[in-house]
């Protein structure tokens, strides 16, 4: 048997564990920043579907867009998210029966989230829409129910 003699051989590899970790680092955080996009969607369709149902559930027209962007926040911050990255747009005809209302949010994600470091670059614009129809039957409002179909 022959003893091992000198270090030769005990730096060779070195380099694939130093690379491997850093393909772990960076490819963990690309998995996350992508889970990131999804959760952010999923934030925008929450929002745009409670504002929607809020302004179809409002009294009064000048209550409605005041409740849609308030259910709106309140679903954004809900799913832990920044409501001043947030938009709301509220599309279609005016607050009258059988009116169909869109509202549609826009969610801006960062490019890149690095823990204790913050959030880097413009990123992704994820956006939801969700539409609803005021009831024709609902008491409180003025005109007669004219709904087509």
């Amino acid at each position: 048997m022959r003893a091992a003699l000198g270090q030769r051989g005990q730096i060779a590899g070195l380099e694939a564990v130093v690379f491997g970790t850093l393909v772990f680092v960076f490819g963990t955080l690309l998995v996350a920043n992508a889970w990131g996009v999804i959760d952010a969607k999923l934030a925008a369709a929450s929002a745009a579907r409670e504002a929607a149902r809020s302004y179809v559930e409002s009294s009064t027209s000048s209550e409605a867009d005041g409740a849609a962007a308030a259910a709106a926040r309140d679903a954004i911050e809900g799913h832990g998210r920044d409501w001043d990255r947030a938009e709301l747009a509220m599309a279609g005809a005016a607050f009258a029966r059988c009116a169909r209302v869109i509202a549609e949010v826009s969610y801006q994600v960062p490019l890149i989230v690095v823990p204790l470091l913050g959030q880097h670059g413009t990123g992704f614009t994820v956006s939801a829409q969700h539409s609803e129809v005021v009831d024709p039957y609902r008491s409180g409002l003025d005109d007669e129910a004219r709904c087509g179909g």
